[in-house]
């Protein structure tokens, strides 16, 4: 795969930024009226349906025993923890298992790198989703010299035989870059500098991370261009816009998949057996305060 074009991962380039501060142009006005934020209504319509298929496919899962691995990878504050919320919040936690691993241990470091996403790749009739995953080490370990560039370049080197002894054992493995750009990182970063229900995401990594935009995009470039390939593809979605980028990624998602909706049940509730005589007794119970009403 040849390198990434940048301006298919930079949607909102270094010259934007430059064309605000001198007041908008004419191209500059029609690629906002483009790209105006998707409102809330039809984009909850189609989630619902798109969350019907993802039932449809964790049933198809459990049914043929089928092993689903998807990594997602991005920018900070790309929407990569958003866009898992969407796709998990409809179907089983014992189907679909998100793996956000933290640092690792001593021990873990002193191990083969990736050893311990290993223990954590789907048997048979689940989806696991990785929320960063071995692709640290072509990142932000990379760029915050948290190894050394031989073993950046050793894992480049053999991660893509690594994931294709992954495929061949029949996981259908799916790999999502999250883009966003400079404008709209900084946006979302200050944002959880000052929304108390944010401030949670904002960690030291991020801070430090943020004035390495560009080392971050020559790591990323690389990483795309030397792990693309036919049995582990990248695929990349622009996230300005969360909404747009969260359908988007969802739908291409079960597009990929070859599920197949299975025959619905025709199911009906049993009758409830009779009470023979059973009164709710007067216990002590502790009812918590209901400062916002009882339902009548």
């Amino acid at each position: 795969m040849a390198a990434v074009p940048r301006h298919s991962l930079d949607p909102y380039p270094e010259t934007a930024m430059s064309k605000k501060e001198k007041g908008h142009s004419k191209d500059e006005k029609a690629r906002t009226a483009t790209t105006a934020r998707m409102k809330t209504t039809p984009y909850e319509k189609e989630m619902r349906h798109l969350h019907g298929e993802l039932v449809a496919m964790q049933e198809w899962v459990k049914a043929t025993g089928a092993k689903i691995c998807v990594v997602f990878e991005g920018r900070d504050t790309a929407g990569k923890g958003g866009t898992i919320r969407r796709i998990t919040e409809r179907v089983s936690p014992r189907v679909f298992r998100v793996v956000a691993l933290p640092t690792p241990t001593e021990r873990e470091k002193s191990q083969m790198y990736a050893q311990r996403y290993m223990a954590h790749f789907p048997a048979g009739g689940e989806v696991v989703i990785f929320d960063r995953s071995w692709y640290n080490r072509a990142g932000v370990e990379r760029v915050m010299g948290f190894c050394t560039p031989e073993e950046t370049e050793r894992f480049i080197e053999i991660i893509p035989s690594w994931e294709k002894a992954m495929t061949d054992s029949g996981i259908l493995l799916f790999k999502y870059w999250l883009e966003v750009s400079q404008q709209e990182q900084t946006r979302r970063l200050q944002s959880r500098i000052d929304d108390p229900r944010k401030v949670w995401k904002l960690s030291d990594m991020d801070l430090k991370s943020y004035r390495h935009w560009y080392d971050y995009s020559r790591a990323r470039d690389e990483m795309l261009a030397r792990t693309d390939t036919d049995w582990a593809p990248w695929y990349v979605a622009n996230t300005d816009d969360k909404k747009r980028a969260r359908l988007n990624i969802i739908s291409h998602l079960l597009s990929r998949v070859p599920y197949e909706p299975l025959k619905p049940r025709d199911v009906k509730l049993p009758r409830r057996a009779e009470a023979n005589g059973y009164q709710e007794p007067e216990l002590p119970l502790r009812y918590i305060p209901t400062p916002f009403g009882e339902l009548a």
